[in-house]
């Protein structure tokens, strides 16, 4: 006999006004921005950038619409491409689902070259403070997951294996909270304690692309593959082919960065200019 936890199986619409439904998964995308707005300023606050509460609105937006222009962008290229030159106008239909963060990281470092460039800061401090608050946005973004039922992990025997409505009657790894916990809470810590410790620019920036490649290539051994896909290259998933040259790049770029002595005038002031 095999053991599972039930599915809660939450209704994913958690309010209807008429023809209008709101979903968990916006709910969560809205609290990531929200929280990592106060987390952005906290951690400016912090290393004493001169940056204005319009400053980090302004950063914030553009950071924003890179995840979110590229997460769609990068799913159609990386994950669907066929389906997508077949309908191309579906490419605009988000709320259907289907968005890569390997995209949406993309889009977010471009986003962030722009409004560097445009403010005139310096492109890796600003990365580095991106790239901090980024695990919020991962974590509830996985739990968003969790509820629809979505991104559900392999067959397992595990005794905390679930029941997915979509994912037929096998027990399976609910690889969404593993996602949430690694990419979400664990990936947070490091990178907070990383980005406290006042390192050489670019290093939490670098940290964020190891870390996450490690756990994402991790996780997927036990998560599902994308039916449209399968897997390549033998065992490995697309997610993992994505996922592997960020560890090791990231590995190496942390390393060397954080065996760099930060530059004197990057050192905080003894004064916050931050509002």
């Amino acid at each position: 006999m095999i053991f599972t936890i039930p599915y809660p199986n939450i209704d994913p619409v958690f309010l209807r006004l008429g023809p209008i439904q709101l979903r968990w998964y916006g709910l969560m995308y809205m609290l990531s921005f929200i929280i990592g707005f106060f987390v952005l300023k906290s951690y400016a606050k912090y290393r004493k950038m001169n940056m204005t509460t319009d400053d980090l609105y302004d950063l914030l937006f553009y950071l924003i619409l890179g995840v979110m222009i590229g997460g769609r962008l990068g799913y159609v290229l990386f994950y669907d491409l066929g389906s997508y030159i077949r309908e191309p106008l579906s490419i605009f239909a988000i709320w259907q689902g289907g968005m890569s963060f390997h995209g949406g990281f993309i889009g977010m470092i471009l986003a962030a070259i722009w409004i560097a460039r445009k403010k005139r800061w310096n492109f890796w401090e600003i990365a580095d403070l991106g790239s901090a608050v980024a695990p919020i946005g991962l974590g509830l973004g996985r739990i968003g997951n969790f509820i629809n039922g979505e991104l559900f992990g392999r067959p397992t025997t595990v005794p905390w294996a679930m029941i997915f409505p979509e994912g037929g009657p096998m027990p399976r790894h609910p690889s969404q909270l593993y996602e949430a916990l690694l990419e979400g809470l664990v990936l947070f810590l490091i990178l907070r304690w990383l980005y406290r410790k006042n390192f050489y620019p670019g290093t939490v920036f670098w940290a964020l692309v190891a870390f996450y490649g490690l756990f994402r290539f991790l996780v997927e051994f036990v998560r599902e593959p994308d039916a449209q896909i399968g897997l390549d290259l033998g065992p490995f998933t697309r997610g993992q082919l994505l996922s592997f040259p960020m560890l090791l790049l990231g590995a190496v770029m942390m390393i060397t960065c954080a065996r760099r002595d930060r530059p004197a005038k990057a050192r905080p002031s003894s004064k916050s200019r931050a509002q």
